[in-house]
Order: C-alpha cells, then structure tokens, then sequence
C-alpha cells in the first residue's frame, strides 16, 4: 500500500477512510456506532458511501460505546464505535472501561487533529504536543491495545494488531487515533495502481508487505514514551493442560455432590450446550452469576439460582451441601460471591476459564468450550442424580409503602411479573443499575434463546439504553431495556436514536423518583436520608410523549396495563416505551439490606401464605 500526495485524486488509489471501512466489513462488522465531528467526519463519509457498514448516530459517546458493547455481547462479533477528537473523545472513557472490565470485544476509532497543526494550539489538540495531554496515555489502561496511526501505511500493521487483540482470549477494547489528514490520505492497493515500468523494481508496499510502523506503535518492545500495546495470546495459551484437565477431572470423579457456578465467559465463548452437558453429566447444581442468567436454562430442575448479592438463598444452601464448587467461566468477583464467603472456605473450588479466579483453586485454562467437551468425555457413562435442592425461591423484600405514594404505585414483585408474562423468549433484556435492576435479576427468569445483561464490570447507570438499541440492531430481535428513573435521566434520550433507526426495543422505567438504593444505603448505613437523592415527582410517561409523538408511550398505573402495553410494543417493528411509578421506600432483594428488611419483618419468600397473591405471578426460575 502506498500513499499519495497529490492534490488531486490519482486514478487507483482510495481514500484511508474508504479502505479503512471495507476492512471492517470483511471482518464481519455490520454497524459502526458514533457521534460525528470535524476530526471523524470522514470515517463517517467513507461508511455512508461504502453502504456495507450502517452508520448509526448516538445522542452521546458513551452510548455509542455501550451500543457497540450490546452488538458484541449479542452477536459474538466485534462492535465498533468512532468519536471525534477532545469532549467526544474523553466521552467514550468509561463506556471503554465497561468493555474492559467486562471482556467485551470493542474496537473504538478515535479522530485526531491534523498532524501539522499539533503542539501549536490545535483545536482539541491531544496528541501531548505543546503542553497538551495525551489522549494515548488517557485510553491505554482501559485497553487491550492503543496506538496512534501517524500515517496511512502504518494502518496495515496496526488494524489486524487492533483487531487481533478485542478479540483475544483476554477480550476488550483496542484504540486505533486517527489524525484527520491520515484518514484524508489517498492510498494504492495491490492491484488498483498502473502497470510497473518493464526493469524497475515494484515497491515493497505494492507487493502486500507493511511499511515499518513509527517506534511508538511497535508492541514490543516499546521505548517509555510510547503507548503500551498488549499482544495477543499466541495459539498455544489457549491449548489445555493435560496435567491439569487430570486433575480436575480427578477432583470431580470423586465428588459426590457438585455445585456449578457459571459466569459470562460461557456466553462470550458461545459454551452452553457443552455447560449443560457437563452438569448432566456431573449430576449437579447448577447457579449463574448476576450477569450471566442467560447461559443456563433458568426453568431446567439443577437451576439453583443467581449467586451473591442479588441472589437467591438456595445456592449457599447448595453450596455448604457440595463437596465441590465448579466456577466455569466466572473468577467470581465480590457482587457474584457476596454471602458466599464462609461456604467457599470450607468447599474445595475447580475452576476453568481463561482466567484465574480471585480464591485458591485447581484451575484448568485455555479455551472454555474445549475445556467442557474434554473434562464431559472423561466422566462415567452413567451420570448420578442431581440431588434435591429447594430451587431459587425469591426474597420479597417490600417495605411499608410511603404514605405519600400508597396506592398508586407499583411493587416490584408485580411490575417483573407482568414482564415475565409478556417477554418473548427469543429477546434480549439489558438490566441497568439500581433497585429496579436488583429485583429484576433476583426475581425475572431469562429467556430461553435470548442474553441477559447486566453490566457490572463499571456498574453505571445509564448503559442499558444504548446498549439495548445495539442489541436490538445487530439482531433484529425485540430487546427489553429495564431502568430506573435515575439511569433514564442520564442516557435516556437514546430513546430519539432508537426511534430514527426503528429498532425493536421496549424501554421499561421503573420510576420511583429517587436515586432509591442511595437513600436506602444513608436511612440503613448512615443514620439518614439525605434530601437530595428524594426527587419531586416526574411524569416521565407524559414527557416523553410529548417529545416524541411517533413514539408508541404508556404511562402504566398497574401491573395489568404494564402488561398489556409489553404485549402491543411486542407486534411493532419499532421502539415502545412504557413508565411505571413505585415507591423509593421499598426495599428491593439486595443482600445488605436484608438485616434492615428482617428488622422490620419485610422479608418474605415466595411460597409463604403472607405472600400468596404474589406466589402466582413471581416465578425465579
């Protein structure tokens, strides 16, 4: 590939941008998602022209980010995300830091300032020239790879780095910092240029092999002033270790009673069937971390329940009865062991993964699915019985309705039930942060063909509304989004982006007008509640409504019209919007709030008589 510098274009050569799009489509990519700028608008020009790509336009960075995370976590693909320089840029920080925590494979492609113009006051000037910072040092420790592509050949070497390392083993988001003149640079592929001159010598470009990169963008090894670049795991790291699938398999054989905990890896690694097969095999329990519901049928008889802190009591239970803990692709974080502490220290612990859990235990790496296949292939022919096990009957921990919002608001207990009802088992559901969140991990079963997602690599509020319409996009399937008002008044004007693009998401508020569990945490943990996290009263139904008239919105006063309206938004192409008031006073399944529930005699299971009426709508699994 060489480049041109002409002012005009020569005939065989393409723009940067333009062979920078076609190579996203050849890696599978089908949206790029952004918001534009002088420093991107390029990208996006190559993109619209190109069509193999669908631009969509984000009303933020950071749910571009999670748009692009929603479309890999539903997909399996890589999401991309393009921003401009400066605010758009440093916008997409912690969407960025979600994907990494998470593993989510991102590649985010970021606008620069002209290379002449930096370190001379450059508008959003980054480059760490002239007394400005770095926008290279800003994303490398929330990336698997950073570099800056100082000019068009250089782009050969560093996109398949790029790509390479989002979707190693250790997945995450790779940064590629596009300066607006490289992007603009006019290229020659192979085979588009002039035929050469009969006994000169080709260039080495033309012939397919890559220009030396700048010393900065070399990954190893790299002088101090260069953006650090992790390389991806050569084909061996991910080969299994005979002596360590023996021994695991050793430590299972001999067990008697085992319980399974599985995390997102065993979506990310498309692994359920080999999951189920193992524990049908192994005659085990079988328990999901809070994020992960959605890789172990939630109604099969071994489903124990969601581990930790948002979980159910039934899996403690299990877990003092087994004699081995089986994490499969979880290193099981604090959120997903909360409660579980004392079991694990007297229970011996298995794990696989690609990664080391944060306890002691006999660990089997390398590639999940062939880890599962292989440790099933040495297990006996004929699997024991999976001992009984309550199942995960739900905590309902109400609380006294306020005075101030008696009788027109809606439990929780009610308000996920009629979502059960009316959830198609082929969608997708996004659980944001927050009480309404909490319930609904602890009390909405997953669907059968479809993710459930919670993000607690960051836990911010706010991410499931882009990252819902990214799901909704790259499927095409209806996909849920449940949030509470305080994430709604964040990043729930991605409602508009939704209703541009027509994609099928059903946005469910559950508004209590409060940021409810940070009141909750001052009334239980510090004496009080403080005035400013209890709001007056919003009518966000009527607000929205009035800002989007083509928007289907209901303002549900029940759970029944809460219902009803899931199962109309269900038969439209395009998005639906349904809000539901509830109380901040009531107490969601949260375990550091249980000691304060039971002081009160708020905590409830699902099969007591005090709860009959709920019993027949609340199903946990």
């Amino acid at each position: 590939m060489t480049t041109t510098t002409s002012g005009e274009p020569e005939a065989g050569t393409v723009r940067l941008v333009d062979h920078l799009a076609d190579e996203l489509a050849k890696a599978g990519v089908t949206h790029m998602f952004g918001v534009g700028g002088a420093n991107i608008e390029d990208l996006y020009d190559a993109v619209h022209r190109g069509g193999k790509v669908r631009g969509v336009v984000a009303k933020h960075e950071f749910s571009a980010v999670t748009m692009a995370d929603g479309y890999a976590r539903t997909t399996g693909r890589l999401g991309v995300v393009a921003a401009t320089s400066g605010g758009g840029a440093m916008n997409l920080v912690p969407g960025l830091a979600e994907a990494y925590a998470s593993r989510v494979p991102v590649l985010a492609l970021v606008g620069q300032p002209p290379t002449g113009q930096e370190g001379h006051g450059a508008f959003q000037d980054t480059s760490g020239k002239g007394d400005s910072f770095d926008a290279g040092e800003v994303f490398t420790p929330i990336s698997r790879f950073c570099a800056r592509v100082e000019d068009a050949d250089s782009l050969i070497e560093l996109l398949p780095l790029a790509l390479a390392a989002a979707q190693a083993d250790q997945r995450g988001p790779a940064v590629l910092l596009l300066p607006k003149d490289v992007q603009q640079a006019r290229i020659r592929l192979p085979g588009r240029g002039p035929a050469p001159v009969p006994g000169e010598p080709m260039p080495a470009s033309t012939l397919g092999v890559p220009k030396p990169a700048p010393v900065r963008d070399v990954p190893t090894p790299a002088p101090p002033t260069s953006v650090p670049m992790k390389p991806a795991p050569t084909a061996s790291a991910t080969r299994l270790d005979n002596a360590a699938l023996a021994e695991v398999s050793d430590v299972l054989r001999r067990a008697d009673r085992i319980l399974v905990i599985a995390g997102e890896d065993v979506a990310a690694a498309d692994a359920r069937v080999e999951l189920a097969e193992l524990a049908r095999n192994l005659g085990a329990w079988v328990a999901v971390t809070p994020d992960s519901k959605d890789v172990f049928d939630n109604r099969d008889p071994r489903f124990a329940g969601v581990a930790g802190v948002m979980g159910h009591a039934n899996v403690e239970e299990c877990l003092r009865r087994a004699d081995v803990c089986l994490l499969v692709g979880t290193r099981l974080p604090l959120l997903a062991r909360g409660g579980l502490e004392r079991a694990l220290a007297t229970t011996e612990v298995v794990h696989l993964g690609p990664e080391r859990p944060f306890m002691a235990a006999t660990a089997l790496g390398g590639d999940l699915r062939d880890a599962l296949r292989a440790l099933t292939g040495r297990l006996p022919s004929r699997p024991p019985a999976c001992p009984e096990h309550s199942g995960p009957l739900p905590t309902v921990m109400t609380g006294p309705a306020s005075s101030a919002t008696r009788g027109r608001t809606v439990a929780y207990t009610q308000a996920v039930a009629a979502v059960e009802a009316a959830l198609p088992q082929d969608a997708h559901v996004f659980v944001d942060a927050g009480n309404a969140g909490a319930s609904a991990v602890h009390l909405l079963p997953a669907p059968r063909h479809g993710r459930f997602v919670v993000a607690l690599g960051m836990g911010g509020m706010g991410y499931t509304f882009g990252a819902g319409i990214g799901a909704a996009l790259a499927t095409g399937r209806r996909t849920y989004v449940l949030a509470g008002d305080g994430s709604f008044f964040m990043h729930g004007m991605e409602v508009h982006t939704a209703l541009e693009y027509a994609a099928p998401v059903t946005f469910v508020i559950f508004n209590n007008n409060a940021h409810a569990m940070c009141a909750l945490r001052e009334e239980f943990l510090q004496g009080g509640i403080r005035s400013n996290d209890l709001f007056g009263r919003t009518d966000i139904a009527a607000g929205v409504a009035a800002a989007f008239p083509d928007l289907d919105v209901t303002g549900a006063e029940n759970a029944a019209q809460l219902r009803e309206a899931l199962l109309r938004g269900n038969t439209g192409g395009g998005p639906a919007f349904v809000a539901l008031n509830c109380d901040p006073g009531e107490i969601p399944p949260f375990l550091p709030f249980q000691p304060f529930a039971e002081a009160t005699g708020s905590t409830q299971h699902a099969d007591s008589k005090e709860n009959s009426d709920e019993r027949r709508v609340v199903h946990a699994g």
